[in-house]
């Protein structure tokens, strides 16, 4: 009986911690207040598919680049509560990762983690969080219904395996906020 009060005891205990490990892209997929896109692997091989006779160059090393992606996730939202939620899953889905780098500019920050792969040069994961973008970004942003809609937060979840040598090329491809700090960083 004892064991069985420990375990139940154990688990109530470790409720709060396996809440916030849910994936926060399930979470806030289908809600009104988040722009949400998730890219399956099916569709990266179709785009691959697309570039399989292309002679210039760069845009053969973006095909190899997107044929090693096997998924794309983001979330993008302008409501505070949400914000929060996003900030707190990044602290504690970044102690599994290291930190590319940081960018603090006038409220906004801007955070590059990795979860390295089969060599230093390969990543696994990429995740970049972007926090306080209306501070520093006078433009509003468009969400699917097209409407208007201001930008607080911003995180994306690339994995695969990933060149880290091409991820600035990939972050300004795909127009992520703060992707031109990579740059800068090599």
């Amino acid at each position: 009986m004892k064991k069985i009060i420990t375990v139940v005891v154990m688990a109530i205990m470790l409720l709060p911690i396996s809440a916030m490990a849910q994936d926060i892209f399930d979470k806030y997929n289908g809600n009104s207040d988040v722009t949400f896109v998730s890219i399956q692997p099916k569709m990266f091989q179709m785009i691959a598919k697309m570039g399989i006779n292309v002679d210039d160059a760069e845009a053969k090393a973006y095909m190899d680049m997107v044929k090693s992606i096997t998924s794309f996730k983001t979330i993008v939202t302008d409501n505070k509560t949400i914000s929060a939620d996003i900030s707190k899953w990044v602290k504690s889905r970044s102690s599994s990762l290291e930190e590319l780098m940081q960018v603090k500019d006038n409220g906004a920050e801007v955070k590059f983690y990795i979860k390295e792969g089969k060599d230093s040069d390969h990543v696994k994961e990429l995740l970049i969080f972007v926090n306080g973008i209306d501070k520093v970004m006078q433009s509003n942003g468009v969400d699917i219904n097209g409407q208007q809609r201001k930008i607080e937060t911003v995180v994306v979840s690339l994995t695969g395996d990933i060149d880290l040598n091409e991820i600035s090329r990939l972050t300004d491809k795909m127009n992520i906020p703060g992707g031109q700090h990579l740059e800068k960083k090599k």
